[in-house]
């Protein structure tokens, strides 16, 4: 085969075999592809799968400390598969998670939302609230008591005494960004969130003012998380009943 043969100004002449050369540059190759299709090799499991759900909702579905993003983990599991059901049929808007739940079925959203809530990592330190003190007994005093002259339920009345959830359905509002809170229930109020018919939370939600929003969500996201952060279940309290007709909480 002839030789690739190069010269130089100062008389320096080089000369290159080509089969030499390209017998070299495959073995190489040969060499390198096993190692990148090692390094390549995930596990096929959900909770490798799950990661990306853990980039944003933090390890173990715990939440991240970027004040946003709401912490899954040990959330009912009818709560949780209810919201993937409604981001996929864009009852909840939020173009990240609609476009990771648009094709999925309705098994694998529940095995998705089986894991999560089984998981129970330790909770974060509640935000540092910088509120005045009137603005968060307001938020007491609704979360607690309610309002009855705008026919305000407590809050209490439907996520529990300890406002850590009611399994399978209601969510816990203890241990979510304030910002979140805020957000959520203008999302409500401007009917870019939804639930099931009858939507208890959007008829409560028009009944709030703008300080009123503030005022729950400051308080609620200052508060410690009980010594049973668990979500006690509907069955084990006596005579349980919600104070308004709601959709997503069925028998």
């Amino acid at each position: 085969m002839t030789n690739l043969s190069f010269s130089f100004s100062n008389g320096l002449r080089l000369s290159l075999r080509p089969l030499a050369f390209f017998s070299s540059l495959l073995r190489t190759c040969c060499v390198c592809l096993p190692i990148l299709a090692s390094a390549q090799t995930v596990p096929d499991t959900l909770e490798q799968r799950l990661k990306a759900c853990t980039s944003c909702h933090g390890k173990d579905g715990r939440a991240t400390s970027d004040g946003y993003y709401p912490r899954i983990a040990g959330k009912p599991e009818g709560y949780l598969y209810n919201q993937l059901i409604n981001f996929r049929d864009a009852k909840r808007t939020y173009p990240l998670m609609t476009y990771m739940v648009t094709n999925l079925s309705d098994a694998y959203l529940k095995e998705i939302a089986q894991y999560f809530s089984a998981q129970h990592p330790p909770y974060s330190a509640p935000q540092i609230s910088e509120a005045s003190p009137a603005i968060l007994e307001r938020g007491r005093l609704l979360v607690q008591q309610g309002d009855k002259a705008k026919n305000i339920p407590a809050c209490i009345s439907c996520h529990g005494e300890k406002m850590t959830g009611i399994a399978p359905f209601i969510p816990g509002l203890l241990g979510l960004p304030r910002d979140y809170i805020v957000a959520q229930l203008g999302a409500w109020q401007t009917s870019s969130r939804h639930a099931t018919a009858p939507d208890c939370m959007q008829k409560i939600s028009l009944k709030l003012q703008p300080q009123d929003i503030g005022a729950v969500s400051a308080w609620l996201a200052a508060q410690h998380m009980p010594a049973n952060p668990q979500a006690i279940a509907a069955k084990d309290i006596p005579h349980f009943k919600l104070p308004l007709a709601c959709g997503s909480v069925t028998e």
